[in-house]
């Protein structure tokens, strides 16, 4: 018997008009979907998908769960767990649909999955959704990047001591949990900051400047930093 196909598929941001034409078509071409959570249909990525494809109310639905901590053992039992859990079903010829938050390829928890599924001779197929930093320059107004500008992707989590010294413009990604550490380096850093919390979903909420974000801000924030002679 042949073995099924497991696709990472990303939903987007939280719009479910931003989800892609063919993210749409595998939720509906197939049976079985996987949604990081306990409980699936509480899921953020399950319920973007289910207001663009209703149908997935009535498929299989695998919850994956992917524990917040810090353990790197933790963690990695997670990702086994999850890849057990998908290769059972793959091994009966039938396809995964994986869920995930903003692009497949961007901080993404599945590619963790996607590593070991590979490893041990499984057919992977990523399908890109828009990335979250996409939708917030959009939501803000802003281009990233005009004419020679480098653009930086940085995981805030990882980088609260320092603002790297490149040029260019920085998206801060995962900063909601250490706001005040991040805030505080990028004050000295000759940048323009906005931002964007729950971008393109119902809550959403923009910040014009550093001083209108909350310490408190919610999981789904994202900066944009841009230097004072780019800002448009």
């Amino acid at each position: 018997m042949n073995k099924g196909t497991a696709y990472g598929v990303g939903v987007g941001p939280g719009d479910p008009e931003l989800m892609t034409l063919k993210a749409c078509r595998l939720i509906r071409e197939n049976d079985i979907i996987a949604v990081p959570g306990k409980a699936a249909k509480e899921s953020v990525a399950y319920r973007i998908a289910a207001a663009a494809v209703p149908e997935i109310a009535d498929k299989d639905l695998i919850p994956i769960v992917m524990p917040m901590v810090r353990d790197r053992n933790v963690i990695e039992e997670s990702h086994r767990k999850a890849a057990d859990t998908i290769e059972r079903i793959l091994d009966e010829g039938k396809n995964v649909v994986y869920l995930t938050l903003g692009d497949s390829t961007i901080y993404c928890t599945f590619s963790y999955i996607q590593h070991i599924l590979e490893n041990e001779g499984y057919h992977v197929e990523l399908v890109n959704g828009i990335p979250s930093f996409c939708a917030a320059a959009a939501a803000l107004g802003t281009s990233l990047t005009e004419w020679d500008q480098s653009l930086h992707v940085i995981p805030a989590l990882h980088n609260t001591e320092s603002m790297p010294d490149w040029p260019g413009s920085y998206v801060l990604m995962k900063s909601a949990s250490h706001m005040a550490e991040v805030k505080k380096m990028l004050e000295n850093s000759g940048k323009d900051v906005q931002g964007v919390e729950n971008c393109t979903m119902d809550s959403e909420r923009i910040y014009r400047s550093l001083d209108e974000i909350p310490d408190d801000s919610g999981y789904f924030t994202l900066l944009i930093a841009k230097d004072n002679d780019a800002v448009r």
